[in-house]
């Protein structure tokens, strides 16, 4: 045998033995692997009577006992009043969205954009619209889903939550980040968690105000029963919404009650500071439907607040706006409505946080702390809380109100007394996230998303593969080399 054919028959045969060590590399320890899941997106408007707030969320696609383990990624303020505020100007509702929706986009990655739900729920401003005006409500509901319908996602629709939706996505939410739904235990696995008491939700917004929790006794009005199943567990709550009895239609009932009470254009506000003043007109102060002007109101009068900081008569003129008998209905909570006792511990957010932040009431201080604080603070004159409080003038001679406001919802209306204050937690985060409807509202619609399969794969050891493809690679160099020798190695 010549060289040059020596020389091909070892190559081709070092080609067939790293070929074989190849293949037997490859198909030892090969192991089952599952690859991670991908991630979907979701965004949710939360349309305010106030204010519009765009949140953006994401999740495993796999799911938990088919409920998303939903995380918070951003939340987008927009700029402007609530949506319900466009009345006469639709369209402005629309565009009001769009910087938050391009923010989003650049959050969203563009390859999953079309395939992102997104919503807008609008709550007591816009349900007070629809009750003044059901077609104006409708155009803005068309502006602003037509706004986001311009955007590449999977629009589902704009619409007004009801008061009970309201109340039990804001308890989805607190009890999800507060871990009594669901937990990451140490077995690395997702856990329902035992013997863990649910917590009761209390949201004050600007229109409306809600009370969610789960009752030690069955729900006897089936209006203000709520069932939800997450993470494989089932929750009958009780839940309701009082519409008008939100924080800024509160004010303007006190208002319009002091108004009705006078007998001329001066009206003596006990809630407000001594020493202030201002002045509003009569269209101004019955521009909603919580407040009905009497026959003889001239629209364009103009009225004038003046302040008495008398904290007694506060207290009695706040009440008044409650009727707190409850007949032979059973118990109930105020205006006739049914409520079972509170039990367990609540969360307090929205409104309630911001006027107790304020005033330092957010420690789990003692009702007579609590009740010697609001005292102190609504006896202090105009000039001295201008002095203290510089930077807060625009809301600063409504704290006294909204603090007398809450107490009495709290006490008077929902049924809280000395012992049981102690349970109510005044916050605006937890987990490093904002509570609301929004959340609790994502982590229900998860539901309804079918989960995905997680990718089955083949997986090998890293070293294992590393020496399988340098075994191949060198059966490749020897067969090339051999074909190379085969048609150029001239032989005489």
């Amino acid at each position: 045998m010549g060289s040059k054919a020596k020389a091909i028959a070892s190559l081709l045969a070092a080609t067939c033995v790293c070929s074989v060590i190849a293949l037997i590399l490859s198909v030892v320890d090969v192991k089952d692997v599952f690859l991670p899941p991908s991630t979907k997106y979701g965004l949710v408007f939360d349309a305010g009577s106030t204010h519009t707030s765009l949140y953006i969320y994401r999740w495993p696609a796999d799911k938990e006992n088919d409920t998303g383990i939903v995380s918070q990624v951003e939340a987008c303020s927009v700029s402007g009043p609530g949506i319900s505020s466009y009345a006469d100007d639709p369209a402005g509702a629309g565009a009001s969205l769009k910087p938050c929706l391009d923010r989003a986009m650049k959050i969203v990655p563009a390859e999953q954009q079309r395939e992102t739900p997104t919503y807008l729920g609008a709550t007591a401003g816009m349900r007070l619209l629809r009750e003044e005006n059901s077609s104006k409500a409708e155009q803005v509901l068309a502006q602003v889903s037509e706004a986001i319908g311009e955007y590449p996602v999977d629009f589902r629709g704009a619409r007004i939550l009801t008061g009970s939706e309201e109340g039990s996505f804001g308890w989805i939410t607190v009890n999800y980040l507060l871990e009594t739904l669901v937990k990451f235990s140490f077995a690395e696995k997702w856990e329902h968690p035992q013997d863990t008491e649910v917590l009761g939700a209390l949201d004050l917004g600007g229109a409306s105000t809600q009370i969610t929790f789960q009752p030690g006794v069955p729900v006897e009005d089936r209006n203000t029963s709520v069932f939800f199943r997450l993470y494989g567990t089932n929750y009958s709550l009780y839940s309701h919404s009082y519409l008008c009895y939100g924080q800024s239609q509160a004010l303007k009932m006190l208002l319009a009650a002091l108004h009705q009470a006078s007998s001329n254009g001066q009206i003596l506000h006990p809630c407000y500071p001594r020493g202030y003043q201002e002045n509003i007109t009569v269209a101004e102060l019955y521009d909603s439907p919580c407040v009905r002007a009497p026959s003889s109101a001239r629209p364009g009068h103009v009225l004038t607040v003046t302040g008495t900081g008398d904290p007694a008569a506060c207290g009695t003129a706040v009440r008044r706006l409650f009727n707190f008998s409850c007949g032979a209905r059973g118990p109930c909570g105020f205006n006739g409505v049914y409520q079972p006792p509170v039990r367990g511990q609540f969360f307090a957010f929205a409104g309630f946080y911001y006027t107790f932040s304020f005033l330092n009431l957010t420690r789990q201080q003692s009702l007579s702390e609590v009740n010697t604080t609001v005292l102190s603070f609504c006896r202090r004159n105009w000039t001295e809380l201008v002095q203290s409080f510089p930077n807060d003038l625009k809301y600063l001679h409504t704290y006294c109100s909204v603090a007398f406001y809450i107490m009495t919802l709290l006490l008077d209306g929902y049924k809280f007394n000395e012992h049981t204050w102690s349970n109510i937690h005044f916050s605006r985060q937890a987990a490093n996230t904002d509570i609301g409807w929004t959340l609790g509202f994502m982590l229900n619609l998860t539901n309804m998303i079918p989960a995905e399969a997680l990718q089955h794969v083949k997986g090998h050891q890293p070293g294992l593969w590393a020496g399988a493809v340098s075994f191949l690679v060198l059966a490749i160099v020897a067969g090339l080399v051999a074909v190379f020798l085969h048609c150029f190695w001239k032989t005489k």
